[in-house]
């Protein structure tokens, strides 16, 4: 897959309770995200490697000291990611990567191939229902124990298609959802726990080293200490 020249962008300042609400429904496309949420990466992310810099505007969110107008005006839930196009605002951020995909220009990302794309939703629903709940919930046990069958299902899923590195042998919408959580448990289990997700795991290995080629990635990362502080509060 061709993918879009990357425009590097400069981190604004997030908005917070003083900031002023955007003019809504201007026919600004508006991303509101946070840049420590992982959920709000991966629309980050999607809209970076599709080349949208200039079609989608980040609005970063600060959200310990969230404006009052975000739940009001924005997102109900008073959550992001949370995206503005064409008059509506929508939220969730595996609907939204799924939606950025399809409603914008830029290189695919997700297959054609029906094989791969009953894959792909299999992954994408697992992700959320399960991958994550498992390792956050043995943060308060014995990881290298507890997050092994998980693991090792993302070292089996990466076998599957052996044409590329990625889940679905080319880069797709699955290595946008699962990479802003891997990065952060490998940081944090490994500081804290000592524990290498990749040890005995060469696919999930490779997949995270060629993931950190990508500058639509990195540039969307956070910073491994606030990471490892943050991942302190579920012990």
């Amino acid at each position: 897959m061709a993918l879009t020249p990357l425009l590097v962008e400069d981190r604004q300042v997030p908005l917070d309770a003083t900031s002023d609400l955007p003019a809504l429904f201007d026919g600004t496309t508006r991303l509101y995200t946070s840049y420590t949420c992982p959920f709000a990466q991966r629309v980050w992310i999607t809209r970076n490697l599709k080349g949208l810099q200039e079609k989608i505007k980040l609005v970063p969110i600060d959200l310990p000291n969230r404006p009052a107008w975000f739940k009001e005006k924005v997102n109900p839930a008073n959550k992001v990611p949370a995206l503005e196009h064409n008059g509506k605002i929508m939220g969730e951020s595996l609907d939204l990567i799924k939606y950025v995909d399809s409603n914008f220009d830029g290189p695919s990302l997700y297959p054609l191939d029906p094989e791969k794309r009953d894959f792909g939703e299999n992954m994408l629903n697992y992700v959320d229902t399960t991958f994550i709940k498992v390792v956050f919930g043995s943060f308060k046990g014995d990881p290298a124990k507890d997050t092994a069958s998980v693991f090792d299902h993302l070292e089996n899923a990466l076998q599957k298609f052996e044409e590329g590195p990625f889940f679905l042998g080319d880069l797709s919408l699955v290595d946008v959802a699962y990479i802003p959580f891997v990065q952060r448990f490998q940081v944090f289990l490994n500081e804290v726990f000592k524990y290498d997700i990749t040890a005995g795991r060469p696919k999930l290995a490779a997949w995270i080293e060629e993931m950190d080629k990508m500058v639509a990635y990195t540039q969307t990362k956070t910073d491994s200490e606030y990471v490892i502080n943050f991942f302190k509060k579920f012990m």
